[in-house]
């Protein structure tokens, strides 16, 4: 029921005590209008009186904007690597008629899909940047952004689950739940994101969408359950089941585009009625209403159920799983459905920025055009026309020809052009309204920055950012070239997980990753864009140094050359801090002072000179991570101490404490998990176990096997060729951070020797 229709019946007084009790909801092409109770806006219209006036100059506006942003969603398109997530966002885009021919990702066109444009991509077969689209599903419109699989490209997930309202996680429907599923996955948690699973490839041989469901459950701990049963499995796969309405749902067509209602098969009503009883249990855990009607042994109605599909899934207590074969063009409009059924609209999430005049302090959201602009700039891309700028607008309306307050360097910019991108072509808009994803040109800003209207002082939280794992020295063949830095700072600038810098002994330029295929591709990508030919120096893993016992320190930092001098001193002792606790705490600064043997002011150059202490550890020169430094007590002078002679007393106790600590080198440890067919297990169990890789599980299902294992990074390089050669090609392997642990005590010397032997070298 439209807005335009319900408002006639209400009459003056009834507008101010029903509006905010009212929940509209139309059933077209499965769109929900949400209750106004959870809209923001309501609060400043109730307090006007009812009138023509009013009704003609207040509440129309916002009511065509909070009816617009209730046919909006804005979806991300998430999995492990080869789940199908670009070939199901290439059907999304044809059966919304976004585009008129389908394009595989390994196309025998030479086209590729719509989404990976870039040629690197194509070649590959892989997704490495996030593609932002738009479509209309009904009378819905949609944002997508497909985002990699690749462990290596995990930034790119980041940022587009951290700007997108929901997002539909595709499994394999052999493979199911898969290390990067399981990143994925905290990653939506991270950013509380709601989420729809779609079972993909159900006409691969070793189909099994129960074990799957199973898998969701125990390995992602999340409630699930099927919405739908498919018919056939495998190659006979036709269609599925909806539960919920009972119909048999076939794709027909030459490319599935039509939907066809029949009849559920015989043989499957027993099945359906045993999923919809399964479905029920699951929402009773999750759902107060659905749960008293469980109680009292009730059967709930179909909408019941879709109710509470809906608010279990916003509420991300629940995922409702869907099932398909997007190469075989089934299953995708339902998907479709569901997306508009179940996954919220921009008023349905709550967002927070932070108040910098008011100490950072927490503001909520208000997601509607009349508020005062804020938006997020949360991915960058170098055009031909100048750098290109995605922007997620939170609040407010963006308009072309405005000026923009860059929050974070305080200059005023003006929004020249903006465009609402597909894939690589882009549509100039004139302006676009809060909940919407745009696009800038030509303006200079940092991924994660925050923009406003000038009116208020607030930012946007940032997103996580992974460190990096892997770093490989570069040296440009033609030294003279320009590109060569030119090109460097503009990955920088676009990826914030790949870091450069300049070795300070040896003046060679040192570029840092997250793995050896997203250093090849920046390194592939300079050849092509700039044309820049650059010679790799073998790859350095990121080890990182720590204390293993705790340690006591009293140093006095005296300097007298004439007149004023430097006197500082520091008590006090740096123990190790819980690895459990190093990726959230890798290093903590504890004041511990009183009487005020150290004065306030010098505390803040104490602490720099604690921080200076753990960049370069003396064992590897690698950085200290895992310590706490206690400061006890201390001495200042009245005239020769000094922020800088606090700093150095500190930086010095630090490091001969750091020393005196039993400190260890750790090194990044990697989850990997290998897929290879069941007869080459033996062997990949061997060549990992030569690799020092612990086992953590293996999976036999049907004619192959899935081995996980933890192995250090420092002993993974060159494992694709072995693995190839090993598997007749057939083997495939997927790596992905863990966590940093302790070295053997004898890799340890070596290393220490090594390093010590460089340093040798370079004096």
């Amino acid at each position: 029921m439209a807005f335009s229709l319900l408002f006639p019946r209400l009459g003056a007084g009834t507008f101010t005590r029903s509006c905010a009790d009212m929940i509209c909801s139309t059933t077209a092409a499965g769109s929900h209008l949400t209750a106004i109770r959870a809209a923001p806006l309501t609060a400043a219209l109730l307090s006007k009186r009812w009138n023509s006036s009013a009704q003609k100059k207040e509440i129309t506006p916002a009511v065509e904007d909070l009816e617009r942003l209730n046919k909006l969603r804005n979806i991300g398109i998430s999995a492990h690597i080869d789940s199908g997530k670009t070939t199901v966002t290439e059907r999304i885009l044809y059966y919304t008629g976004r585009i008129k021919e389908i394009h595989e990702v390994r196309g025998k066109d030479n086209v590729g899909a719509t989404m990976d444009w870039m040629d690197l991509e194509r070649e590959k077969g892989i997704t490495i940047q996030s593609a932002a689209t738009y479509a209309q599903w009904g009378n819905t419109n949609l944002n997508i952004i497909d985002t990699p699989g690749h462990v290596d490209f995990t930034i790119e997930v980041e940022r587009a689950l951290r700007v997108l309202d929901g997002a539909v996680l595709v499994l394999c429907s052999v493979s199911g739940v898969q290390s990067q599923t399981i990143t994925v996955d905290r990653q939506m948690r991270r950013y509380n994101v709601p989420r729809i699973s779609f079972i993909n490839k159900m006409d691969r041989a070793g189909a099994n969408p129960t074990r799957i469901i199973d898998q969701i459950r125990n390995k992602l701990k999340i409630p699930a359950a099927a919405l739908q049963v498919p018919i056939g499995a495998e190659d006979a796969f036709e269609g599925v089941v909806d539960i919920l309405s009972k119909k048999a749902i076939y794709n027909r067509g030459t490319r599935g585009e039509d939907l066809v209602y029949e009849e559920i098969p015989a043989h499957l009503v027993e099945t359906v009625n045993n999923a919809r009883e399964e479905l029920t249990a699951a929402l009773a855990e999750v759902d107060d209403e659905i749960g008293e009607l469980y109680i009292e042994e009730k059967q709930p109605t179909d909408q019941q159920l879709h109710n509470a599909v809906r608010r279990a899934t916003i509420a991300r207590k629940f995922t409702p799983v869907l099932m398909g074969s997007a190469i075989k063009d089934k299953g995708i409009q339902t998907l479709l459905n569901a997306v508009v059924s179940y996954l919220p609209n921009p008023t349905e999430i709550k967002n927070t920025m932070l108040d910098i005049d008011n100490n950072e302090k927490p503001v909520d959201v208000v997601p509607y055009s009349h508020e005062p602009f804020v938006g997020l700039a949360f991915k960058l891309e170098e055009g031909k026309y100048g750098q290109l700028t995605y922007i997620r607008v939170y609040q407010g309306r963006l308009e072309k020809g405005q000026f923009a307050h860059h929050v974070k360097s305080g200059k005023r910019v003006k929004v020249s052009r903006l465009v609402r991108m597909h894939s690589n072509s882009m549509e100039d808009v004139d302006s676009v309204g809060a909940g919407e994803i745009c696009a800038l040109f030509g303006i200079e800003c940092a991924s994660g920055d925050t923009f406003t209207d000038g009116t208020v002082n607030c930012s946007m939280s940032t997103m996580f950012v992974p460190d990096p794992v892997i770093s490989l020295s570069l040296t440009p063949k033609d030294k003279n070239s320009p590109n060569f830095s030119k090109a460097l700072s503009r990955f920088q600038r676009e990826d914030p997980t790949f870091r450069v810098h300049v070795d300070a002994e040896s003046k060679q330029t040192i570029i840092s990753g997250m793995g050896e295929l997203h250093l090849d591709i920046y390194v592939e990508r300079m050849r092509r864009e700039y044309n820049v030919d650059c010679i790799t120096g073998k790859p350095q893993v990121a080890f990182r140094e720590t204390a293993t016992r705790k340690s006591q320190f009293a140093y006095t930092h005296k300097k007298q050359t004439g007149g004023a001098g430097q006197f500082g001193r520091v008590v006090g002792y740096i123990e190790p801090i819980d690895p459990e606790e190093h990726a959230e705490l890798p290093h903590e600064f504890v004041n511990n002072v009183v009487g005020g043997n150290i004065p306030s002011q010098y505390m803040a150059a104490c602490e720099k000179g604690y921080i200076d202490g753990l960049h370069e550890g003396f064992m590897v020169g690698h950085p200290i991570v895992g310590v706490r430094m206690v400061l006890e007590d201390g001495a200042a002078h009245s005239v020769d101490s000094s922020e800088l002679a606090f700093r150095l007393a500190t930086f010095h106790a630090f490091r001969e404490s750091f020393k005196a600590s039993s400190p260890r080198i750790l090194e990044p440890v990697m989850t990997v998990e290998v897929s290879a067919p069941v007869e080459f297990q033996g062997t990949v169990l061997g060549s990992l176990n030569k690799r020092k890789g612990m086992i953590v599980d293996t999976e036999t299902q049907e004619d192959y096997c899935v081995i996980t294992s933890e192995v250090p990074l420092n002993n993974m390089f060159g494992y694709s060729t072995e693995l190839r050669s090993a598997t007749q090609g057939k083997g495939e392997f997927s790596m992905e951070y863990k966590r940093h642990s302790p070295v053997l005590p004898n890799i340890q010397e070596e290393l220490i020797k090594d390093y010590q032997k460089k340093q040798a070298e370079k004096k």
